[in-house]
Protein backbone atom coordinates (compact mmCIF):
# COMPACT_ATOMS: atom_id res chain seq x y z
CA UNK A 1 0.00 0.00 0.00
CA UNK A 2 1.02 3.62 -0.39
CA UNK A 3 1.80 5.51 2.81
CA UNK A 4 3.42 8.69 4.03
CA UNK A 5 6.03 8.21 6.72
CA UNK A 6 9.01 9.70 8.52
CA UNK A 7 12.03 8.10 10.14
CA UNK A 8 13.29 11.09 12.11
CA UNK A 9 11.84 14.27 13.54
CA UNK A 10 12.11 17.50 11.63
CA UNK A 11 10.44 19.91 9.17
CA UNK A 12 7.73 18.38 6.99
CA UNK A 13 9.54 19.06 3.73
CA UNK A 14 12.68 17.34 5.02
CA UNK A 15 11.39 14.24 6.77
CA UNK A 16 8.06 13.23 5.22
CA UNK A 17 8.29 10.64 2.44
CA UNK A 18 5.85 8.68 0.28
CA UNK A 19 6.42 5.04 -0.49
CA UNK A 20 5.03 1.55 -0.86
CA UNK A 21 4.96 -0.59 2.28
CA UNK A 22 3.39 -3.94 3.04
CA UNK A 23 -0.38 -3.82 3.50
CA UNK A 24 -1.12 -4.81 7.11
CA UNK A 25 -3.25 -7.82 8.04
CA UNK A 26 -5.63 -7.73 11.01
CA UNK A 27 -4.83 -9.96 13.97
CA UNK A 28 -7.25 -11.30 16.59
CA UNK A 29 -9.75 -8.66 17.65
CA UNK A 30 -8.62 -6.26 14.91
CA UNK A 31 -10.09 -4.76 11.76
CA UNK A 32 -8.42 -3.35 8.69
CA UNK A 33 -9.81 -0.05 7.44
CA UNK A 34 -9.33 0.94 3.81
CA UNK A 35 -8.97 4.66 4.36
CA UNK A 36 -10.75 7.33 2.36
CA UNK A 37 -9.48 10.27 4.44
CA UNK A 38 -6.93 11.05 7.14
CA UNK A 39 -7.24 13.98 9.55
CA UNK A 40 -4.23 16.23 10.19
CA UNK A 41 -4.26 17.66 13.72
CA UNK A 42 -1.85 20.07 15.43
CA UNK A 43 -0.66 17.21 17.63
CA UNK A 44 0.27 15.22 14.51
CA UNK A 45 2.51 17.95 13.13
CA UNK A 46 4.07 18.62 16.55
CA UNK A 47 4.83 14.92 16.94
CA UNK A 48 6.41 14.79 13.48
CA UNK A 49 8.44 17.91 14.24
CA UNK A 50 9.53 16.47 17.58
CA UNK A 51 8.21 19.37 19.67
CA UNK A 52 5.49 17.28 21.35
CA UNK A 53 7.47 14.06 21.77
CA UNK A 54 10.43 12.41 20.10
CA UNK A 55 10.07 9.64 17.54
CA UNK A 56 9.68 6.31 19.33
CA UNK A 57 9.76 3.90 16.37
CA UNK A 58 12.13 3.35 13.43
CA UNK A 59 9.39 4.44 11.03
CA UNK A 60 6.16 6.35 11.74
CA UNK A 61 3.09 6.74 9.56
CA UNK A 62 1.50 9.87 11.08
CA UNK A 63 -2.05 10.85 12.03
CA UNK A 64 -4.51 9.40 14.52
CA UNK A 65 -7.79 10.31 12.83
CA UNK A 66 -9.27 8.85 9.68
CA UNK A 67 -12.33 7.39 8.02
CA UNK A 68 -13.01 4.64 5.50
CA UNK A 69 -14.46 1.16 5.13
CA UNK A 70 -13.56 -2.07 6.91
CA UNK A 71 -12.26 -4.51 4.29
CA UNK A 72 -10.90 -7.31 6.50
CA UNK A 73 -11.34 -8.56 10.06
CA UNK A 74 -9.29 -10.71 12.38
CA UNK A 75 -10.25 -13.69 14.48
CA UNK A 76 -13.07 -12.94 16.90
CA UNK A 77 -14.50 -10.02 14.93
CA UNK A 78 -17.86 -10.46 13.23
CA UNK A 79 -17.50 -10.73 9.45
CA UNK A 80 -20.63 -8.60 9.20
CA UNK A 81 -18.37 -5.61 9.90
CA UNK A 82 -16.73 -5.99 6.48
CA UNK A 83 -17.99 -3.13 4.31
CA UNK A 84 -18.93 -0.98 7.33
CA UNK A 85 -18.22 2.75 7.07
CA UNK A 86 -16.17 3.83 10.10
CA UNK A 87 -14.14 6.62 11.69
CA UNK A 88 -11.05 5.96 13.76
CA UNK A 89 -9.47 7.28 16.97
CA UNK A 90 -5.93 6.97 18.41
CA UNK A 91 -4.64 5.54 15.14
CA UNK A 92 -1.04 6.55 15.81
CA UNK A 93 -1.15 6.88 19.59
CA UNK A 94 1.54 4.60 21.09
CA UNK A 95 1.66 2.82 17.72
CA UNK A 96 4.01 3.32 14.77
CA UNK A 97 1.48 3.30 11.94
CA UNK A 98 -1.32 5.86 11.70
CA UNK A 99 -3.85 6.88 9.07
CA UNK A 100 -1.69 8.68 6.48
CA UNK A 101 -1.87 5.57 4.32
CA UNK A 102 -4.23 3.54 2.20
CA UNK A 103 -5.04 1.18 5.09
CA UNK A 104 -4.69 0.84 8.85
CA UNK A 105 -5.17 -2.06 11.26
CA UNK A 106 -6.72 -1.26 14.64
CA UNK A 107 -8.51 -2.95 17.55
CA UNK A 108 -12.10 -3.15 16.42
CA UNK A 109 -13.41 -0.73 19.04
CA UNK A 110 -11.19 1.99 17.53
CA UNK A 111 -13.22 1.80 14.33
CA UNK A 112 -16.58 3.44 15.07
CA UNK A 113 -19.57 3.16 12.75
CA UNK A 114 -20.03 6.25 10.59
CA UNK A 115 -23.64 7.02 9.60
CA UNK A 116 -24.29 6.81 5.87
CA UNK A 117 -25.20 10.50 5.57
CA UNK A 118 -21.88 11.66 7.09
CA UNK A 119 -18.98 12.18 4.67
CA UNK A 120 -15.62 10.50 5.09
CA UNK A 121 -14.08 13.99 5.26
CA UNK A 122 -16.24 14.76 8.30
CA UNK A 123 -15.43 11.34 9.76
CA UNK A 124 -11.73 12.22 9.74
CA UNK A 125 -12.48 15.19 12.04
CA UNK A 126 -14.04 13.26 14.90
CA UNK A 127 -11.25 11.35 16.65
CA UNK A 128 -9.36 14.26 18.19
CA UNK A 129 -11.40 17.46 17.55
CA UNK A 130 -14.89 16.19 18.33
CA UNK A 131 -13.93 13.87 21.20
CA UNK A 132 -11.83 16.61 22.80
CA UNK A 133 -14.66 19.11 22.44
CA UNK A 134 -17.30 16.77 23.86
CA UNK A 135 -15.25 15.87 26.91
CA UNK A 136 -14.28 19.51 27.54
CA UNK A 137 -17.92 20.57 27.50
CA UNK A 138 -18.90 17.62 29.67
CA UNK A 139 -16.39 18.32 32.46
CA UNK A 140 -17.11 22.05 32.22
CA UNK A 141 -20.63 21.28 33.44
CA UNK A 142 -22.30 22.94 30.47
CA UNK A 143 -26.03 23.07 30.99
CA UNK A 144 -29.04 25.33 30.66
CA UNK A 145 -28.40 28.53 32.56
CA UNK A 146 -24.60 28.23 32.29
CA UNK A 147 -22.44 30.60 30.28
CA UNK A 148 -19.19 29.46 28.69
CA UNK A 149 -16.30 31.32 27.09
CA UNK A 150 -14.79 29.14 24.36
CA UNK A 151 -11.46 30.35 23.03
CA UNK A 152 -10.78 30.35 19.29
CA UNK A 153 -14.33 29.72 18.12
CA UNK A 154 -13.40 28.97 14.51
CA UNK A 155 -10.84 26.31 15.43
CA UNK A 156 -11.38 22.61 14.87
CA UNK A 157 -12.08 21.74 18.53
CA UNK A 158 -13.92 24.95 19.43
CA UNK A 159 -16.26 24.64 16.42
CA UNK A 160 -17.53 21.35 17.85
CA UNK A 161 -17.41 22.60 21.45
CA UNK A 162 -19.79 25.43 20.60
CA UNK A 163 -22.26 22.94 19.16
CA UNK A 164 -22.05 20.53 22.09
CA UNK A 165 -22.50 23.38 24.58
CA UNK A 166 -25.53 24.73 22.72
CA UNK A 167 -27.02 21.22 22.54
CA UNK A 168 -26.95 21.21 26.36
CA UNK A 169 -28.64 24.60 26.57
CA UNK A 170 -25.64 26.72 27.55
CA UNK A 171 -24.96 30.28 26.44
CA UNK A 172 -21.73 30.51 24.45
CA UNK A 173 -19.34 33.44 24.11
CA UNK A 174 -16.32 32.84 21.90
CA UNK A 175 -13.19 34.69 20.86
CA UNK A 176 -12.17 35.09 17.21
CA UNK A 177 -9.61 37.07 15.23
CA UNK A 178 -11.58 38.14 12.16
CA UNK A 179 -15.05 38.75 10.77
CA UNK A 180 -14.82 35.56 8.72
CA UNK A 181 -14.03 33.50 11.83
CA UNK A 182 -16.86 35.21 13.71
CA UNK A 183 -19.22 34.07 10.97
CA UNK A 184 -18.02 30.46 11.33
CA UNK A 185 -18.52 30.61 15.09
CA UNK A 186 -22.02 32.07 14.79
CA UNK A 187 -22.96 29.42 12.23
CA UNK A 188 -21.90 26.80 14.79
CA UNK A 189 -24.30 28.41 17.27
CA UNK A 190 -22.24 30.90 19.28
CA UNK A 191 -24.42 33.52 20.97
CA UNK A 192 -21.71 36.18 21.09
CA UNK A 193 -18.34 36.61 19.40
CA UNK A 194 -15.48 38.84 20.56
CA UNK A 195 -12.70 39.87 18.20
CA UNK A 196 -9.72 39.77 20.55
CA UNK A 197 -7.62 41.79 18.13
CA UNK A 198 -9.91 44.82 18.20
CA UNK A 199 -11.91 44.43 21.44
CA UNK A 200 -11.12 44.12 25.13
CA UNK A 201 -12.13 40.55 25.93
CA UNK A 202 -12.62 41.12 29.67
CA UNK A 203 -14.76 44.22 29.19
CA UNK A 204 -16.97 42.51 26.63
CA UNK A 205 -17.40 39.40 28.76
CA UNK A 206 -18.39 41.45 31.81
CA UNK A 207 -20.83 43.46 29.71
CA UNK A 208 -22.45 40.23 28.53
CA UNK A 209 -22.55 38.42 31.89
CA UNK A 210 -23.29 38.99 35.54
CA UNK A 211 -19.81 38.81 37.02
CA UNK A 212 -18.13 36.51 34.50
CA UNK A 213 -18.64 33.17 32.81
CA UNK A 214 -19.17 29.87 34.60
CA UNK A 215 -16.43 28.12 32.63
CA UNK A 216 -13.66 28.83 30.13
CA UNK A 217 -12.67 26.28 27.48
CA UNK A 218 -9.04 27.12 26.69
CA UNK A 219 -6.94 26.07 23.71
CA UNK A 220 -3.71 27.82 24.78
CA UNK A 221 -3.24 28.30 28.51
CA UNK A 222 0.25 29.73 28.04
CA UNK A 223 -1.03 32.58 25.89
CA UNK A 224 -4.32 33.29 27.65
CA UNK A 225 -3.95 32.55 31.38
CA UNK A 226 -3.67 36.27 32.18
CA UNK A 227 -7.22 36.80 30.89
CA UNK A 228 -8.82 34.66 33.60
CA UNK A 229 -9.36 37.36 36.26
CA UNK A 230 -11.23 39.44 33.71
CA UNK A 231 -13.60 36.77 32.48
CA UNK A 232 -14.17 34.01 35.06
CA UNK A 233 -16.60 34.28 37.95
CA UNK A 234 -15.75 33.14 41.50
CA UNK A 235 -15.82 29.34 41.82
CA UNK A 236 -15.70 29.08 38.05
CA UNK A 237 -14.01 26.34 36.05
CA UNK A 238 -11.14 26.43 33.59
CA UNK A 239 -10.95 23.52 31.14
CA UNK A 240 -7.66 23.29 29.26
CA UNK A 241 -7.06 21.18 26.17
CA UNK A 242 -3.96 22.96 24.87
CA UNK A 243 -0.92 24.69 26.34
CA UNK A 244 2.75 25.34 25.89
CA UNK A 245 5.28 23.60 28.14
CA UNK A 246 4.98 26.31 30.81
CA UNK A 247 2.16 28.69 31.76
CA UNK A 248 2.15 31.54 34.28
CA UNK A 249 -1.25 31.51 35.99
CA UNK A 250 -2.83 34.28 38.09
CA UNK A 251 -2.47 32.16 41.22
CA UNK A 252 -3.73 34.69 43.77
CA UNK A 253 -6.93 35.25 41.80
CA UNK A 254 -7.45 31.50 41.39
CA UNK A 255 -6.89 30.87 45.10
CA UNK A 256 -9.09 33.70 46.35
CA UNK A 257 -11.90 32.74 43.96
CA UNK A 258 -11.63 28.94 44.37
CA UNK A 259 -11.14 28.42 40.64
CA UNK A 260 -11.17 24.79 39.46
CA UNK A 261 -8.67 23.69 36.82
CA UNK A 262 -9.44 20.67 34.65
CA UNK A 263 -7.30 19.29 31.82
CA UNK A 264 -8.34 17.24 28.80
CA UNK A 265 -5.93 14.78 27.20
CA UNK A 266 -8.05 13.06 24.59
CA UNK A 267 -5.64 10.17 23.95
CA UNK A 268 -6.06 8.87 27.50
CA UNK A 269 -9.80 9.13 28.11
CA UNK A 270 -11.13 6.29 30.24
CA UNK A 271 -13.25 3.66 28.48
CA UNK A 272 -16.36 5.10 30.14
CA UNK A 273 -15.52 8.68 29.15
CA UNK A 274 -14.89 7.67 25.57
CA UNK A 275 -17.99 5.48 25.36
CA UNK A 276 -20.23 8.29 26.56
CA UNK A 277 -18.67 10.73 24.12
CA UNK A 278 -18.95 8.35 21.17
CA UNK A 279 -22.57 7.51 22.00
CA UNK A 280 -23.59 11.18 22.09
CA UNK A 281 -21.60 12.10 18.99
CA UNK A 282 -23.15 9.15 17.13
CA UNK A 283 -26.63 10.25 18.18
CA UNK A 284 -26.00 13.76 16.87
CA UNK A 285 -24.48 12.45 13.64
CA UNK A 286 -27.48 10.21 13.04
CA UNK A 287 -29.78 13.18 13.62
CA UNK A 288 -27.69 15.33 11.26
CA UNK A 289 -27.26 17.72 14.19
CA UNK A 290 -23.53 18.42 13.80
CA UNK A 291 -21.88 20.89 11.45
CA UNK A 292 -18.39 20.01 10.21
CA UNK A 293 -15.76 22.45 9.03
CA UNK A 294 -13.33 20.81 6.62
CA UNK A 295 -11.33 23.88 5.68
CA UNK A 296 -8.73 22.26 3.42
CA UNK A 297 -8.20 18.92 1.69
CA UNK A 298 -4.98 17.65 0.11
CA UNK A 299 -4.10 14.44 -1.72
CA UNK A 300 -1.68 12.21 0.17
CA UNK A 301 0.98 13.18 -2.36
CA UNK A 302 0.77 16.73 -0.94
CA UNK A 303 1.06 15.71 2.71
CA UNK A 304 3.91 18.17 3.21
CA UNK A 305 1.62 21.05 2.23
CA UNK A 306 -1.09 19.67 4.52
CA UNK A 307 1.29 19.66 7.49
CA UNK A 308 2.55 23.13 6.63
CA UNK A 309 -1.04 24.39 6.39
CA UNK A 310 -1.77 23.18 9.92
CA UNK A 311 1.50 24.62 11.24
CA UNK A 312 0.76 28.01 9.68
CA UNK A 313 -2.25 28.49 11.95
CA UNK A 314 -4.04 30.22 9.09
CA UNK A 315 -6.54 27.47 8.34
CA UNK A 316 -9.84 27.98 10.20
CA UNK A 317 -11.03 24.44 10.61
CA UNK A 318 -9.95 20.89 9.92
CA UNK A 319 -7.36 19.74 7.40
CA UNK A 320 -7.62 16.31 5.78
CA UNK A 321 -5.62 14.28 3.27
CA UNK A 322 -7.03 11.68 0.87
CA UNK A 323 -5.10 8.54 -0.08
Amino acid sequence: MRAAYYEKNGPAAEVLHLGEIETPKPGPGEVRVKLKTSGVNPSDVKTRAGTARKIAFPRVIPHSDGAGEIDAVGQGVATSRIGERVWTWNGQWKRPFGTAAESIVLPENQAVKLPAAVSFEAGACLGIPALTAWHAIDIAGADSGKTLLIAGGAGAVAHYAIQFAKARGATVITTVSSAAKAKLAREAGADHTIDYKTENVGERVMALTKGGVDAVIEMDLTANAALLPGVLRPRGTLVVYGTGPQAAIPASFCLANAITFKFVFVYELTPDERARAIADITRMLEANALRHNVAASFPLTNIVKAHEAVESGKVAGNVVVTP
